[in-house]
């Protein structure tokens, strides 16, 4: 080796051998609960900044991440059901499952049209008498030429979705018996 070259190596390692030396080992640090007035409650727990969204889902119910309870499919919808949730399902379906489900929930969807597979329609007898979770579970992982949008649509955008679908299911097969006696009224005679 030449004399320039030991001189460049020796100072190469001059250099990082103060690295390799023992402060990684002695960090600082608080451990949980302990006073300090290094943060304004003057204890190391924090707590989270305003909006802050959990992404440790095993720590919300079960039946809401899942869509079963004790190994079952769960029969209703875990969160209330109401005007702004069903809008915002409505919203959902139309961007990722109307282009293959269609609007109305027939299967008769844009792509479809274009040579798609058809997708069952939501009004068959089947599928209106599958539990919800089973629709939410669908969506999570896929079905046949379905792929999964657990990527794609959140957990609670999963079940506005399965909550609008069962919307449009009883938008079609609704009885009459079911509407109050005065929009009965506005039907006609039977």
């Amino acid at each position: 080796m030449k004399p320039r070259a030991r001189i460049t190596t020796v100072a190469l390692l001059a250099t990082l051998l103060p690295c390799g030396c023992s402060n990684m080992k002695k960090q600082n640090y608080l451990r949980p609960e302990e006073p300090t007035s290094h943060f304004p409650r003057h204890t190391s727990a924090q707590l989270p900044p305003p909006h802050t969204v959990v992404h440790r889902t095993e720590l919300r119910d079960p039946a809401f991440t899942t869509g079963k309870r004790n190994g079952q499919l769960v029969s209703e919808i875990p969160i209330p059901v109401t005007a702004a949730l069903l809008d915002r399902g409505r919203e959902r379906f139309n961007i990722y499952c109307a282009v293959c489900h269609g609007p109305d929930g027939y299967g008769e969807g844009i792509i479809v049209q274009r040579g798609f597979p058809k997708p069952p329609s939501y009004h068959d007898p089947r599928l209106r008498d599958a539990s919800v979770g089973y629709f939410f579970q669908v969506m999570t992982h896929g079905f046949g030429a379905m792929y999964p949008y657990a990527d794609r649509v959140s957990v609670p955008d999963r079940w506005a979705i399965a909550a609008y679908i069962r919307a449009l299911q009883l938008s079609q097969h609704a009885a009459a018996d079911d509407l109050a006696a005065e929009d009965r009224q506005k039907l006609g005679p039977p």
